[in-house]
């Protein structure tokens, strides 16, 4: 019987943080000029993840995927993706990277075990990359997508659309996904952290994506499936497929099935919740699988939220946290949560 929360939900999908570290600081997750990062001593060891991981598999989960910061920047990935990839309780391994050192990882990690990957990428237009990102990476990020076409033969690329920044880059997107055999997902700008300075008039919400598609390639069909996933997908008329995951307007929480595990060992039921649980501390102390797994099991059987339903009954939203606050805990920051 799968392991089900107060609303029913089954413990399904865990995305795990392998570092909090990034090489951009893209305006909508890490605005600020200076970050605490987690101690090295606290970040889990790969057989630490793999113990906790196996753990998680007899309680359910079979989708994992591998999140950041950018989880390229952590030292010999490939040997972990290669570790977690023999448990044969998964059946779906993804990541998702900034792209920017992907073109000299894509094959290790295809070798390792890799089963999916997920580029991000915002704009194609270089100086506004530096804008977004403060970093001109742009031509890196590029040579990481041939790559992930290379050695994925397909893969997805996320985008999120902001009012005034990228927004008249939808049809572009949709055309370099195409031309590199990628399903692009649009992702409505979501008011996480607390430093980012969000507000309701930037969000281009679905239907105003789905709007200007539409004026451009002609009638959009939704397609009709049973899942989980945070994207609604939809097909142009010659058969391009993309997503939107509309987080902010419409969200998901009710099917929600996804939790987040950080790179030090907290766990996090929802993108929005106020504290995680303390994995790390019990699996250093000793704790057994069994007690590893009935702490899990209670946490989830217990587990109420539906963060993004009650950020949406507020209104006209700010940042969920103060500044300061986000300077004396690194867990409030989405970066560090695996976003």
């Amino acid at each position: 019987m799968p392991l089900l929360d107060t609303f029913g939900r089954p413990l399904r999908n865990l995305r795990l943080s392998v570092t909090d570290r990034c090489n951009l600081r893209c305006a909508y997750c890490m605005p600020e000029k200076d970050y605490v990062w987690l101690p090295r001593e606290d970040v889990l060891r790969f057989e630490e993840i793999s113990t906790l991981v196996d753990v998680f598999v007899a309680l359910g989960v079979n989708k994992l995927r591998l999140t950041g910061g950018e989880p390229l920047l952590r030292r010999d990935l490939p040997a972990l993706v290669q570790m977690l990839a023999a448990k044969s309780g998964l059946t779906d391994l993804a990541l998702t990277t900034n792209g920017v050192l992907l073109a000299e990882h894509a094959a290790a990690l295809r070798t390792a075990g890799l089963g999916r990957i997920t580029v991000s990428l915002d704009t194609l237009h270089a100086k506004r990359f530096t804008e977004l990102t403060r970093f001109d990476s742009l031509d890196a990020v590029l040579e990481g997508m041939d790559a992930a076409a290379r050695e994925f033969g397909r893969f997805k690329i996320d985008s999120v659309v902001i009012r005034g920044v990228n927004d008249d880059e939808l049809a572009d997107l949709i055309e370099y996904g195409r031309a590199k055999n990628a399903e692009v997902r649009f992702i409505e700008y979501m008011d996480v952290g607390g430093a980012t300075r969000w507000s309701p008039s930037d969000v281009v919400s679905r239907a105003e994506i789905l709007k200007e598609l539409a004026a451009r390639y002609g009638p959009i069909e939704p397609i009709v499936e049973v899942s989980s996933a945070p994207a609604d997908r939809f097909r142009l008329p010659d058969g391009t497929v993309f997503g939107i995951i509309s987080s902010t307007t419409a969200p998901f929480c009710g099917s929600c099935d996804r939790s987040r595990l950080t790179a030090d060992g907290l766990w996090y039921l929802c993108l929005y919740a106020a504290r995680g649980i303390d994995l790390r501390a019990a699996l250093r102390r000793g704790a057994t699988a069994q007690e590893l797994s009935a702490i899990i099991t209670s946490e989830w059987q217990a587990r109420t939220d539906r963060g993004a339903e009650d950020r949406l009954a507020l209104g006209e939203r700010r940042g969920f946290v103060p500044i300061k606050d986000l300077r004396k805990d690194p867990h409030l920051e989405m970066h560090t949560r695996g976003g």
